[in-house]
């Protein structure tokens, strides 16, 4: 007798699932911090009781999707903007289903780490630095956003302080040459104090290489302190093989970046902040002055 009707081999249907589950992305909103964990103790469907053994449980789970091949994403969870966001949507709180739509609302708007099989320890630190440098740009953006216009000139003076501010940095590194730059500028805000870092790698030949995102998100830091005309600072440490590091300072003073001298420089660095004791410099650095940063007649306007 011949079978005209669809062939099914034994295990085929379970074959095809996993090859479709392979294509399903995977995001896991951890709880890292332990208060956190436990504001979430406060729902009945919450099942976890140990912060400890909960995050052995998600390492575990994590490896387990990873060694799958599965796209797997880590984010933080955060008690309060859930509560919020089951407010707003009108969701139960108190239910995995609306935990789970708001982990996918995390994957959706980030940030996210990527988790391809290590330990869940090392990803935090990194989700955590993520995470607080998106709410740092996020912040320091929403600063400039409503600053509204100059009374002088009109002009919008968050993006004139953000255009300040990238021409800046690319004077800095354009000065600073060749070598492995880090540069750090701390600027105190009406709420909390921002704090950007920026890595680059300067070329004889060609413009520094930076990330996209460090970027965007020194530059919004700097101008949020250019536009309140705070105090602030940036600090500039450049790496070169086979030379001592070179350090250079400099200090935000009513919108303008003004170079420190060498011996402010070593004061700074070689004074303990919460005592002001001193401290010894550091070996293979060399202490020097900020350089002029001034890039056009107009960048002291506002």
């Amino acid at each position: 007798m011949t079978h005209t009707g669809p062939t099914t081999r034994p295990g085929g249907d379970a074959a095809i699932r996993r090859v479709l589950r392979r294509e399903v992305p995977a995001t896991l909103g951890i709880l890292a911090d332990p208060r956190d964990f436990r504001a979430m103790r406060r729902y009945r469907s919450f099942t976890h009781h140990d912060h400890d053994a909960y995050l052995r449980h998600s390492d575990r789970l994590l490896r387990a999707l990873a060694s799958q091949h599965l796209h797997t994403t880590v984010a933080l969870f955060d008690p309060d903007e859930y509560a919020d966001y089951c407010s707003d949507t009108g969701l139960d709180a108190d239910s995995p289903a609306s935990r789970s739509r708001f982990t996918a609302e995390l994957a959706r708007r980030g940030p996210v780490v990527p988790c391809t099989g290590e330990p869940l320890a090392d990803l935090l630190p990194h989700l955590v630095e993520t995470t607080v440098r998106r709410a740092t740009r996020h912040y320091a953006t929403v600063l400039l956003t409503g600053l509204g216009t100059c009374a002088d000139c009109g002009e919008d003076i968050g993006s004139a302080s953000f255009d300040r501010a990238s021409r800046i940095l690319m004077r800095l590194l354009e000065v600073a040459g060749p070598g492995t730059h880090h540069l750090v500028c701390s600027v105190p805000a009406p709420d909390e104090h921002l704090l950007a870092v920026l890595h680059a790698e300067g070329e004889t030949t060609a413009a520094a290489t930076v990330d996209a995102d460090e970027s965007a998100e020194f530059v919004t830091v700097l101008a949020a302190g250019i536009a309140l005309r705070t105090r602030g600072g940036v600090v500039l440490r450049t790496s070169r093989p086979g030379a001592p590091d070179y350090l250079h300072g400099w200090r935000l003073d009513r919108g303008r970046l003004l170079p420190l001298t060498a011996g402010e420089v070593f004061s700074a660095y070689c004074t303990d902040a919460t005592t002001g004791d001193p401290l010894p410099p550091e070996p293979g650095v060399e202490y020097c002055a900020g350089f002029p940063v001034t890039t056009t007649d107009s960048d002291d306007h506002h």
